[in-house]
């Protein structure tokens, strides 16, 4: 039986890969911090072995008992936000111990697949859209940063001989994202205000344009990666940019409000120091050699957060 090993196996990305790898027959091994920290969208049937990612000593142990077929890296402080707040945590996290992860994986015999879970944050603020992997690699925030170092090394690794492949996530949303992400931000909102329960919604800015798509998409893309013949690196996108702004307008259509815009006001303490103003991405690569293609629009993306948010 395949066997795979998952780090941040608690996040939105992480139960969808568990659910998606165990329905297709996979043995799912997965890291957490403490047992009491887990999810309860974490399928009962993943095995769960304690540990901190950054230890990285402890860490290269645990793969080597393990034995995994598969490795996908998604463990991450995996807000922009957050990376301000707390560059040296970013660094340690994102970088550090997934180049550690990266080494342990390296050292194991046989055919091993290593799945790292990267950003559109490594671009920065590119100089033109859509962006493909040819994109110059420019980050502006911590969190790019320490993205676009473990980038680097999975192409330093793949040329060494390693199946490593660096998927170039862009913004992905579902219900499960935590209410500390924008998104999940203005969807829990809008349903509060539907409800009642709230009377504004106060965020940063609202012009910024991002590439929105289905968590579940982007978990089926790293399952091809893995699977594939060749690596590589892959941007995963939908080529489609939309505003904060107009994510709002969307969300608030689908709670059945016409008339929002004095709901909503720009708190310029939400700010970011630096912010890209917009991030596409152009998927053509994975479409051509994955068979990768997303399969939910914008729109529907946003209500299905909405309706679970209003439920």
């Amino acid at each position: 039986m395949t066997r795979a090993f998952i780090t941040g196996i608690t996040g939105q990305d992480g139960t969808y890969l568990a659910e998606r790898l165990l329905a297709d027959g996979v043995d799912v091994h997965g890291l957490v911090f403490t047992a009491d920290a887990t999810s309860p969208q974490v399928p009962d049937a993943a095995v769960l072995h304690e540990g901190d990612l950054t230890d990285v000593g402890a860490t290269a142990a645990l793969v080597r008992r393990v034995a995994p077929d598969l490795v996908f890296n998604l463990a991450a402080l995996s807000s922009v936000a957050r990376s301000w707040e707390d560059p040296d945590a970013a660094s340690r996290i994102n970088s550090t111990a997934a180049l550690g992860l990266l080494e342990a994986v390296a050292a194991l015999p046989g055919d091993v697949r290593f799945v790292q879970a990267s950003s559109a944050e490594i671009f920065g603020e590119p100089a033109s859209s859509p962006q493909d992997e040819a994109t110059p690699i420019a980050p502006v925030n911590p969190y790019g940063i320490a993205k676009a170092e473990v980038h680097a090394a999975v192409g330093v690794r793949r040329a060494a001989g390693l199946h490593a492949t660096s998927l170039i996530l862009y913004n992905h949303e579902s219900p499960r994202r935590p209410t500390r992400f924008v998104t999940r931000k203005i969807t829990s909102t809008v349903a509060a205000i539907a409800r009642g329960d709230a009377d504004e919604l106060v965020l940063g800015n609202l012009d910024a344009r991002r590439d929105w798509g289905w968590a579940p998409d982007y978990v089926d893309a790293m399952v091809r990666a893995a699977s594939a013949d060749v690596a590589d690196d892959y941007v995963v996108a939908t080529g489609e940019s939309h505003s904060v702004l107009d994510f709002v307008a969307a969300a608030f259509a689908r709670a059945g409000i016409t008339d929002w815009e004095g709901l909503v006001r720009s708190d310029p303490s939400f700010l970011r120091p630096a912010d890209a103003t917009e991030l596409v991405g152009d998927a053509s690569r994975a479409r051509a050699r994955l068979g990768w293609a997303p399969t939910v629009a914008f729109v529907e993306i946003v209500g299905r957060m909405v309706d679970a948010d209003l439920a």
